[in-house]
């Protein structure tokens, strides 16, 4: 009897440890791509990259925020998001404003146009990823997490991220 591969399975694994490694390439470069194609639609569709447009989204949702709000919000750094908001700010999409007697207190908030972007931007990927893991019962997501967590070690991720998204990359 052939057995079927489980949903999203390289249809040629097998227990050999040297075909895992190779499925699990195979279902990281699968990611991978899927983050790709988000991000060149975006940029082809809307003109923006991933990390401008969940910057969009975030104060479509919640209105205007400070900096670090944002960052916090879209899991980056201040310093970077700087560099995004100066972007968007270009494009007319959101603008800086000072609402406080300090001055040093900036605000960002979109502008029509950004408004209008947002409403019409798809959902960032991660909200598909959200809405996957949320029907997962607990021991499924702690073993992704276990998972997961083992494989950003092995590249040393964290650091590896924040330089690509400091890049300008993504």
């Amino acid at each position: 009897m052939v057995e079927k591969p489980i949903e999203g399975q390289h249809p040629n694994s097998t227990d050999n440890p040297s075909d895992r490694i190779r499925e699990v390439i195979f279902l990281i470069r699968k990611l991978m791509q899927a983050g790709e194609i988000y991000t060149k639609e975006l940029n082809k569709k809307f003109n923006i990259s991933a990390p401008q447009s969940a910057c969009l989204l975030v104060l479509h949702e919640d209105g205007p925020l400070s900096i670090s709000q944002i960052a916090a919000r879209i899991m980056v750094k201040s310093s970077t998001l700087t560099g995004i908001i100066d972007r968007l700010e270009k494009k007319g999409l959101v603008l800086r404003t000072r609402q406080s007697l300090d001055r040093r207190v900036i605000t960002i908030e979109l502008t029509a146009a950004g408004q209008e972007l947002a409403e019409r931007a798809p959902p960032p990927i991660q909200q598909k990823i959200v809405q996957g893991l949320s029907r997962l019962n607990d021991a499924e997501l702690t073993l992704i997490v276990q998972s997961l967590g083992k494989l950003t070690e092995m590249i040393d991720a964290p650091e590896l991220v924040e330089e690509v998204v400091e890049s300008g990359f993504v």
